[in-house]
């Protein structure tokens, strides 16, 4: 553990000087301080603290304002406001400022024992025995648990795990110090350690609703839909008039694809909602994947209209890519984005937007700004790290060679259901899929995330940098085993499937585990979606993606990912030569009859009319190209990076000889 710097020496030397009930000299100290660090949470808390107990209730309130402005998530600058309230005698206030905090941070005690109090004081009894039912909760709490869910709630993740671990380590299984350890997992993404200690609550305390909640989200975010909606149906059947779990119900309907229950699972939540921006955000992504573009734009308004500077409703109005923004909207987005309180992501969801609708005005110039500033906010918001990726790009290369093919010719299931489709976003996929989806014998299903699980799974919990399980575990399987990997994927995808004899998994980052899949499916199809490196690294520059493609929000990181891409689709036509149908987008916009044929002879299709007019197809489609599948092919397109061409200069030299060597 490093030592601690001289700012956290000086604010602990503040805290004493508190403990010791030296105000005056703790809050010259923290003035003092604050000028060395304007922006530091714990010393501008401090701060107001002090001056609170000075009894100087205007100062502590303008020291809070200014935390509200720099840490608006912390939760004890609600709970001084709520003190200084309380010194005014202002109970109305108080019990808002306390709520606030309680909410953010449920391990709360003081706050939830001066709502208790202010409750009583102003005769709202149900709410008073609530705040007493809290109190008497947390005084159950192990210290150590009390203090780790306080730390996590303001953020202090690394704090908060090592309390609780080493309480856990000490006492064994506790399911409020095993389920904050959970918590904290699914803050830094970490969902598979997550989802075993989420399960081990529940065998402990099966009726723990708040663990189950947790459960779900957790198989939300792994995109196992089906359990999901599982645990779903289990909380609504405890608790049928639950909003959290009436909302958590739909997203599952989502995720399977039952895009018009969710609507109507999410409309019914409308009516008394604190925060109805969201919900019509919801309703209107699913109007989008259902081809209702109209009815999409109108809901995406609704929620713009909903919260200010709400970035998300501008963005994905703008990620319409059909859609022209008015005067009165541009406007709107400029006095957002620009606006001081405006957070990170909202901001760079407006900057998205504005490069779209300035680039939809011609205004080249100003929109390139827009989109290098959401990048820019974007990437700074990333702990993507393009090593990792060119590492597990050399280990592929070092391990998937001929012999380990050779090795297990007879593996996997031999089922050709599976048709996948991989590469780089925005380079056609979404094209080649709806061609696909269109043709009778075939499912068009979304991005699934069944391949990069089971990657994940392979790797196992403890994959370091330095010492990284797959690929290399490849080499250490049988036959039996990638059977078994095979029969688990046609399992876990039929939740996707409504009986036709194929189907299509569309998630492009599968080109970098084409050995496993050749080894757990012999006989799926892959088709590798490629698009010219400059037209395809500027769209990806230019597209802000719900989730995923980390690479994307830098020229240098876009660069090094398509480079990297080449290389390893160059060696899988080196050592699995002829598996892979490549399809150039050009090529398919210039002769799409005859690419089309290509493609279906590839998968053994015969030939459909509906896949050449496949925009005449009405399905669902999730990803940023919904809009553009749905109208016939323009050649136009293949070149709007052109307008740019004068701020692209460092993409094309860090390109390098991909420009060229992308054809062969």
């Amino acid at each position: 553990m490093s030592a601690p710097s001289a700012v956290e020496l000086e604010v602990g030397r503040i805290r004493a000087l508190i403990q010791e009930r030296r105000f005056a000299e703790a809050a010259a100290a923290a003035q003092a301080l604050q000028t060395r660090v304007p922006e530091n949470r714990d010393v501008l808390y401090l701060r107001a603290l002090a001056q609170r107990q000075l009894g100087e209730i205007p100062a502590p309130l303008a020291t809070l304002a200014t935390l509200e402005q720099l840490h608006p998530r912390f939760s004890r600058l609600y709970q001084e406001r709520g003190h200084c309230y309380v010194v005014q005698k202002q109970a109305p206030e108080a019990i808002a400022a306390f709520s606030r905090a309680v909410h953010m941070n449920p391990a709360l005690a003081a706050s939830w024992s001066m709502l208790e109090g202010l409750y009583r004081m102003t005769a709202q009894a149900a709410e008073a025995a609530t705040a007493a039912a809290h109190v008497a909760t947390l005084k159950r709490l192990p210290a150590e648990v009390l203090t780790a869910t306080g730390l996590f709630s303001d953020g202090d993740l690394a704090a908060a795990e090592q309390l609780v671990r080493a309480y856990l380590l000490r006492h064994g299984h506790q399911v409020e110090a095993m389920r904050l350890l959970a918590r904290i997992g699914i803050e830094r993404d970490v969902l598979d350690d997550a989802q075993l200690l989420l399960e081990g609550v529940l065998e402990l305390a099966p009726d723990y609703h708040a663990a189950r909640f947790d459960y779900a989200q957790v198989l939300v975010k792994r995109h196992m839909y089906a359990a999901a909606q599982e645990q779903a149906q289990k909380l609504l059947a405890a608790e049928p008039s639950d909003r959290n779990y009436r909302t958590l119900h739909a997203m599952t309907c989502v995720g399977l694809g039952r895009h018009e229950q969710a609507m109507q699972l999410y409309r019914e939540l409308l009516p008394g909602a604190a925060q109805p921006a969201e919900l019509h955000l919801s309703i209107a992504h699913s109007l989008k994947t259902l081809g209702r573009r109209e009815e999409a734009i109108i809901a995406y308004r609704a929620a713009a209209a909903a919260r200010v500077a709400f970035g998300d409703a501008y963005w994905s109005l703008a990620n319409l890519k059909t859609y022209r923004f008015e005067d009165g909207e541009l406007a709107q987005m400029r006095s957002a984005e620009a606006a001081a309180s405006t957070s990170t992501v909202d901001r760079y969801h407006l900057c998205f937007a504005l490069g779209k609708a300035l680039e939809d005005r011609q205004q080249y110039e100003e929109s390139f700004a827009y989109y290098a500033r959401g990048n820019a906010l974007k990437r700074a918001d990333s702990g993507y790290r393009p090593e990792v990726i060119e590492l597990n790009t050399r280990l592929q290369i070092e391990v998937c060679r001929r012999e380990l093919f050779e090795r297990n010719r007879d593996s996997g299931v031999p089922a050709p259901d599976p048709i996948l489709i991989v590469g780089l976003p925005r380079s056609g996929s979404t094209l080649i899929e709806q061609i696909l989806a269109s043709h009778s014998a075939v499912e068009g299903t979304h991005e699934l995330a069944d391949i990069p699980r089971m990657v994940v799974e392979l790797q196992g919990r403890e994959w370091t940098f330095d010492n990284p399980r797959y690929p290399a575990v490849l080499a250490r399987l049988g036959g039996q085993d990638f059977r078994r990997l095979g029969e688990k994927y046609l399992r876990d995808t039929s939740a996707y499937r409504s009986g036709k004899e194929r189907f299509i998994d569309k998630m492009p980052n599968n080109f970098r585990h084409i050995g496993l899949i050749h080894l757990m499916l012999p006989n799926a199809r892959i088709i590798d979606a490629r698009r010219e490196p400059m037209a395809c690294c500027f769209s990806n520059f230019k597209q802000l993606f719900a989730h995923g493609q980390e690479f994307s929000y830098s020229i240098e990181d876009i660069a090094r990912y398509y480079r990297t891409y080449l290389e390893l689709m160059g060696h899988w036509d080196a050592v699995l030569p002829g598996r892979v149908l490549r399809v150039q987008h050009e090529d398919l916009v210039d002769d799409l009859e005859g690419n089309v044929r290509r493609i279906l002879d590839y998968c053994g299709l015969p030939f459909e009319p509906a896949c050449v007019e496949f925009h005449k197809t009405e399905r669902s489609v999730r990803t940023a190209s919904s809009e553009q599948v749905r109208q016939p092919i323009f050649r136009d397109s293949l070149d709007q990076w052109r307008r740019y061409e004068r701020w692209l200069e460092p993409l094309r030299e860090a390109l390098g000889d991909a420009l060229a060597r992308y054809r062969d």
